[in-house]
Protein backbone atom coordinates (compact mmCIF):
# COMPACT_ATOMS: atom_id res chain seq x y z
CA UNK A 1 0.00 0.00 0.00
CA UNK A 2 1.32 3.71 -0.71
CA UNK A 3 0.40 6.88 0.89
CA UNK A 4 1.32 9.87 -1.91
CA UNK A 5 1.46 13.60 -0.05
CA UNK A 6 1.35 15.76 -3.01
CA UNK A 7 3.39 19.33 -1.88
CA UNK A 8 2.96 19.03 1.76
CA UNK A 9 3.85 22.37 3.44
CA UNK A 10 3.81 21.15 7.36
CA UNK A 11 6.91 19.26 8.44
CA UNK A 12 5.19 17.88 11.33
CA UNK A 13 2.22 16.73 9.63
CA UNK A 14 4.63 14.70 6.99
CA UNK A 15 6.35 13.67 10.61
CA UNK A 16 2.79 11.56 12.06
CA UNK A 17 2.14 10.65 8.50
CA UNK A 18 5.82 8.84 7.81
CA UNK A 19 5.46 7.41 11.73
CA UNK A 20 2.10 5.98 11.12
CA UNK A 21 3.43 4.72 7.48
CA UNK A 22 6.39 3.00 9.21
CA UNK A 23 4.20 1.27 11.88
CA UNK A 24 2.14 -0.07 9.61
CA UNK A 25 4.10 -0.85 6.70
CA UNK A 26 2.82 1.13 4.34
CA UNK A 27 5.20 3.25 1.44
CA UNK A 28 4.94 6.59 1.79
CA UNK A 29 5.85 8.67 -1.41
CA UNK A 30 6.35 12.67 -1.48
CA UNK A 31 5.87 14.90 -4.26
CA UNK A 32 8.33 17.84 -4.52
CA UNK A 33 8.49 20.64 -3.99
CA UNK A 34 8.09 20.72 0.11
CA UNK A 35 7.15 23.23 2.12
CA UNK A 36 9.93 22.67 4.38
CA UNK A 37 13.48 20.83 4.48
CA UNK A 38 13.64 17.21 4.96
CA UNK A 39 16.49 17.99 8.00
CA UNK A 40 13.43 20.05 9.69
CA UNK A 41 13.38 19.53 13.64
CA UNK A 42 9.75 19.32 13.54
CA UNK A 43 9.90 16.62 10.88
CA UNK A 44 12.35 14.25 12.56
CA UNK A 45 10.86 14.70 16.11
CA UNK A 46 6.91 13.76 14.51
CA UNK A 47 8.71 10.57 13.63
CA UNK A 48 10.83 10.10 16.49
CA UNK A 49 12.70 6.68 15.98
CA UNK A 50 10.45 5.21 13.40
CA UNK A 51 12.35 6.44 10.61
CA UNK A 52 14.69 3.12 9.95
CA UNK A 53 11.09 0.91 9.47
CA UNK A 54 9.72 3.53 6.60
CA UNK A 55 9.62 3.23 2.89
CA UNK A 56 9.82 6.45 1.49
CA UNK A 57 10.58 7.86 -2.05
CA UNK A 58 10.75 11.32 -3.06
CA UNK A 59 9.38 12.43 -6.94
CA UNK A 60 10.06 15.57 -8.47
CA UNK A 61 6.21 15.64 -9.75
CA UNK A 62 3.12 13.52 -9.28
CA UNK A 63 3.68 12.49 -13.56
CA UNK A 64 6.83 11.13 -12.72
CA UNK A 65 5.41 9.18 -9.97
CA UNK A 66 2.38 8.03 -11.94
CA UNK A 67 5.02 6.75 -15.18
CA UNK A 68 6.48 5.04 -12.63
CA UNK A 69 3.83 3.36 -11.37
CA UNK A 70 1.97 2.97 -14.66
CA UNK A 71 -0.58 -0.05 -13.37
CA UNK A 72 -1.03 1.63 -10.06
CA UNK A 73 -4.46 2.25 -8.90
CA UNK A 74 -4.89 5.65 -7.44
CA UNK A 75 -7.25 6.87 -5.19
CA UNK A 76 -7.32 11.46 -4.80
CA UNK A 77 -8.03 12.48 -0.61
CA UNK A 78 -10.47 15.53 -1.14
CA UNK A 79 -13.60 16.89 0.14
CA UNK A 80 -14.71 17.35 -2.97
CA UNK A 81 -15.18 13.98 -3.63
CA UNK A 82 -18.41 12.39 -4.41
CA UNK A 83 -17.54 9.10 -3.15
CA UNK A 84 -16.56 8.27 1.06
CA UNK A 85 -13.38 6.42 1.44
CA UNK A 86 -15.45 3.62 2.45
CA UNK A 87 -17.30 2.84 -0.62
CA UNK A 88 -14.44 1.02 -2.09
CA UNK A 89 -12.83 -2.64 -2.01
CA UNK A 90 -8.96 -2.15 -1.63
CA UNK A 91 -6.11 -3.80 -2.61
CA UNK A 92 -2.69 -4.46 -0.76
CA UNK A 93 -1.07 -2.02 -4.01
CA UNK A 94 -3.25 0.75 -3.98
CA UNK A 95 -2.29 4.33 -3.92
CA UNK A 96 -3.85 6.57 -1.45
CA UNK A 97 -2.67 10.85 -2.88
CA UNK A 98 -3.18 13.59 -0.85
CA UNK A 99 -2.94 17.14 -0.99
CA UNK A 100 -1.29 19.97 0.47
CA UNK A 101 -2.51 21.22 3.53
CA UNK A 102 -3.34 24.84 2.54
CA UNK A 103 -5.61 24.07 -0.95
CA UNK A 104 -5.87 19.89 -1.36
CA UNK A 105 -5.19 18.37 -4.40
CA UNK A 106 -5.31 20.49 -7.63
CA UNK A 107 -8.80 20.83 -9.25
CA UNK A 108 -7.36 19.44 -12.81
CA UNK A 109 -6.39 16.27 -11.03
CA UNK A 110 -9.63 15.79 -8.93
CA UNK A 111 -11.96 16.55 -11.74
CA UNK A 112 -9.65 14.28 -13.86
CA UNK A 113 -10.31 11.25 -11.62
CA UNK A 114 -13.71 11.98 -10.09
CA UNK A 115 -14.72 8.30 -9.94
CA UNK A 116 -11.75 7.36 -7.74
CA UNK A 117 -12.37 10.46 -5.53
CA UNK A 118 -12.49 9.49 -2.02
CA UNK A 119 -13.76 12.15 0.65
CA UNK A 120 -14.31 11.48 4.86
CA UNK A 121 -17.81 12.83 5.65
CA UNK A 122 -17.36 15.67 8.23
CA UNK A 123 -20.27 18.39 9.13
CA UNK A 124 -21.30 20.94 6.98
CA UNK A 125 -19.39 24.37 7.45
CA UNK A 126 -16.69 22.58 8.49
CA UNK A 127 -13.60 23.21 6.02
CA UNK A 128 -11.46 19.66 6.33
CA UNK A 129 -9.68 17.66 8.57
CA UNK A 130 -5.89 17.80 9.61
CA UNK A 131 -3.99 15.61 6.95
CA UNK A 132 -2.28 13.54 9.56
CA UNK A 133 -5.40 12.54 11.03
CA UNK A 134 -7.24 12.19 7.19
CA UNK A 135 -4.29 9.72 6.29
CA UNK A 136 -4.81 7.50 9.74
CA UNK A 137 -8.36 7.06 8.91
CA UNK A 138 -7.83 5.79 5.20
CA UNK A 139 -5.05 3.77 5.76
CA UNK A 140 -6.72 2.15 9.34
CA UNK A 141 -10.01 0.98 7.02
CA UNK A 142 -7.72 0.23 3.78
CA UNK A 143 -5.69 -2.05 6.10
CA UNK A 144 -9.14 -3.40 7.85
CA UNK A 145 -10.69 -4.74 4.63
CA UNK A 146 -7.08 -6.60 4.18
CA UNK A 147 -7.45 -8.16 7.43
CA UNK A 148 -4.60 -6.01 8.84
CA UNK A 149 -1.73 -7.29 6.95
CA UNK A 150 1.72 -7.89 8.81
CA UNK A 151 0.09 -6.70 11.83
CA UNK A 152 0.23 -7.91 15.16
Amino acid sequence: MHIVLVEPEIPANTGNISRTCAATGITLHLVRPLGFSTDDRQLKRAGLDYWHLLDLHYHDSFAELQAKYPHGRFFYASTKGRKRYTDFAYRPDDFFVFGKETKGLPDELIQANLDTCIRIPIIEGARSLNLSNAVAIVVFEALRQLGFPNLK
